[in-house]
């Protein structure tokens, strides 16, 4: 072909081994600017000159593309940042940093492709993360262990992982076609196998009976969150969370709407989970009865500290008023499951051993339903049904009139702040 300009086409002009041309556009800012195309041949250019057009006319277009790490870097801040929950906002962030950018933050967005999601994600599985970030070798020379003196430990991410930061990345590419930068999300057309849920064996009735009467006498001062995490299914930020303001003992109900988390080396309160999450629950004798001993504790903590005390409206609390770390509650767990002589599961778990004693309390099954915030019947009634034995029943029955009697003792469980939980672990 000549390189004799078409009618109309006086903006392609050759340029060094090939061609240029520009089209007049409007950005996403509502700016007026040219946006050029490139190639070899005046047909090729012709060709990514005509499409230019027809974008022109469809909307805005970006006349610049930033990198993957430049575009992160903008979606963290304003979107992610902005509108979503402190926890989840900081999940992200490590989410690009370690797995993302490393990768394919050289990358153009508008140049990447569907093969280049698939070969990242296969290699993000193949890498040994303590080779990538460094772990051992941030330790002292007399500490390391295996990549820093050649014996690769092979620390690779689990399935799901690798599955949480394809989606990371999906949901900047979605927010990248809404800005107009991209056309299509490469991230979601790369299919991946939905890894195995993680089977958990909650704890039976006995055991947490077990649990609680460990806690109960050998007055451990977080028993009554271990209750309302075991009958009442709180998370565990949601009961470290728990406000006294919130709590209603004369009309037996508690209001559940914040959370408290650590988050980037800070204690953040916020809000619970999601919506249905913030709901009054009604609070069955048990749990009535350990918030009343654990108001008693705390004010013999408080008259104990004297000056060091830390005045708050949580309900749980250090030994001087302080928030109870996330972290050594789930320690304190862990050496109350030793305790108790019981299995070790996650605080989480807690939560599916729920259901079943609250029909070992006789908690009505409408109660329950309120209480587990199912949003049908049939489930909770589906929980119900595996009912634990008479013997355990009673045993409930004889663990709650225990707590009626320690609660009118004098002594109870908050006559001396209990050695054991002391300030320097939780602070």
């Amino acid at each position: 072909m000549s390189g004799k300009r078409g009618n109309g086409e006086g903006s392609i002009y050759p340029r060094g081994n090939g061609f240029a041309a520009y089209v007049w556009v409007t950005t996403p800012t509502g700016k007026r600017d040219r946006k050029y195309v490139y190639g070899k041949t005046r047909t090729e250019v012709h060709d990514k000159w005509l499409k230019l057009h027809t974008a022109a006319k469809a909307g805005p277009v970006a006349t610049s593309t930033p990198t993957l790490a430049q575009y992160l870097a903008f979606w963290l801040k304003e979107e992610v940042e902005v509108n979503l929950k402190p926890l989840t906002a900081a999940t992200y962030e490590t989410a690009v940093r370690l797995y993302i950018v490393p990768f394919l933050g050289s990358k153009r967005v508008d140049k990447l492709s569907v093969r280049d999601v698939r070969e990242w994600l296969n290699r993000l599985a193949a890498t040994c993360q303590c080779c990538a970030q460094g772990k051992d070798e941030r330790r002292p020379k007399e500490r390391r262990k295996c990549c820093a003196i050649g014996k690769c430990c092979e620390q690779t991410l689990a399935k799901r992982s690798v599955r949480d930061a394809r989606t990371v990345l999906r949901s900047a590419l979605t927010y990248a076609i809404g800005e107009e930068m991209i056309s299509r999300n490469v991230a979601q057309l790369v299919k991946m196998s939905k890894p195995r849920p993680r089977k958990v064996v909650p704890w039976s009735v006995e055991e947490a009976s077990r649990f609680l009467e460990s806690a109960r006498a050998e007055r451990d001062p977080l028993y009554g969150a271990y209750v309302m995490i075991l009958v009442l299914g709180l998370r565990k930020g949601e009961v470290l969370g728990l406000r006294w303001s919130d709590v209603m003992l004369d009309r037996g109900e508690i209001l559940v709407q914040q959370q408290l988390q650590r988050v980037r080396r800070r204690l953040l309160q916020s809000e619970v989970k999601t919506d249905a999450s913030e709901s009054m629950l009604p609070l069955p004798d048990v749990c009535r009865t350990a918030l009343l001993m654990r108001q008693k504790s705390r004010d013999a903590h408080k008259l104990a500290a004297r000056d060091l005390w830390t005045e708050s409206d949580l309900v749980f609390t250090t030994k001087y008023g302080t928030p109870v770390e996330p972290r050594n509650f789930n320690r304190r767990f862990a050496y109350r499951c030793e305790r108790a002589g019981v299995r070790l599961i996650r605080v989480h778990d807690t939560r599916k051993t729920c259901g079943t004693l609250l029909a070992a309390l006789d908690v009505h099954p409408r109660v329950a339903m309120q209480i587990l915030r199912h949003s049908q019947f049939a489930v909770t009634m589906e929980i119900y049904t595996q009912v634990p034995s008479e013997q355990t029943r009673n045993a409930l029955r004889k663990l709650g009139e225990t707590l009626d009697g320690a609660r009118a003792d004098e002594g109870g469980e908050g006559g001396q702040p209990p050695s054991t939980f002391t300030a320097e672990g939780d602070a």
